[in-house]
């Protein structure tokens, strides 16, 4: 049996810490590999199916393993891990670390399209140094998407924030040339609100300061300068977010 390792390239560089290949070329009889606790989440993939747990699969994503485990082999292969920085786990696949602490999953459980495609590729590789390249490459795309969606969630919000009326949805969502759905499912995921809960609660806020710099002769003027239909919708607003209206607020400032 021989061990190496490679050093992550660049583009990867943030997100994984190290790369390790073992192969073993005389596997007579059940072979088994320990898993110890080392702080970093992994992506292992093997040329032959590896038994962890009952499961046997390719392409296995762990969490932080504290328990020890071991995976087992039936004949001939090689084995790379891609050790992940100790954060990278959630912002790669997009789930809670925690979710996966001790107990490691099929990828193809949680990228199943790609995880296919993947595989293929890994399989039908001649060398090492390709199955590595292949390995770096997805990994990479999925920086890439992650870098991509902040950009976008990042403009989305802003624009949102400058000019919370119900006509920015659409143009914040036709400015980033995606759907509906995709526009809802990136706040949900990203912001963990809908596009129009967080236009109204920027539409509150914007609303809350002009108050609280009396920036106002009457309840209307904040009204209409912050696109509500009329003063009782913002009154209602307000007090949505607040428990209590616009004047009873006030009263309580001078309370103090």
């Amino acid at each position: 049996m021989t061990g190496n390792h490679y050093i992550p390239t660049e583009k990867i560089a943030d997100f994984v810490d190290s790369i390790l290949v073992v192969k073993n070329n005389d596997v007579k009889t059940s072979f088994s590999l320990p898993l110890f606790a080392n702080g970093k989440p992994t992506l292992l993939f093997q040329t032959t199916k590896g038994t962890i747990k009952s499961n046997s699969n390719y392409l296995t994503v762990f969490g932080q393993t504290i328990l020890p485990e071991q995976i087992t082999f039936a004949e001939n292969f090689t084995l790379i891990a891609f050790f992940f920085k100790p954060f990278a786990l959630t912002s790669l696949f997009g789930f809670s670390a925690q979710e996966l602490t001790d107990n490691p999953i099929n990828l193809n459980l949680i990228h199943s399209q790609n995880a296919t495609f993947l595989q293929e590729e890994l399989l039908n590789a001649n060398t090492v140094d390709e199955m590595v390249g292949i390995l770096d490459t997805f990994i990479f795309n999925l920086i890439t998407k992650i870098q991509t969606d902040n950009k976008l969630i990042k403009y989305a919000t802003k624009l949102i924030a400058e000019n919370p009326s119900k006509e920015i949805l659409k143009k914040a969502q036709d400015a980033l040339f995606v759907t509906e759905r995709t526009f809802q499912r990136m706040f949900e995921d990203k912001v963990g609100i809908s596009p129009n809960q967080y236009r109204r609660i920027a539409q509150f806020n914007s609303a809350f300061q002009q108050l609280n710099q009396q920036q106002f002769k009457l309840f209307s003027d904040i009204a209409f300068k912050n696109d509500y239909a009329d003063q009782s919708h913002f009154i209602r607003a307000f007090k949505e977010f607040t428990n209590m209206t616009p004047r009873e607020y006030l009263k309580l400032g001078k309370n103090e």
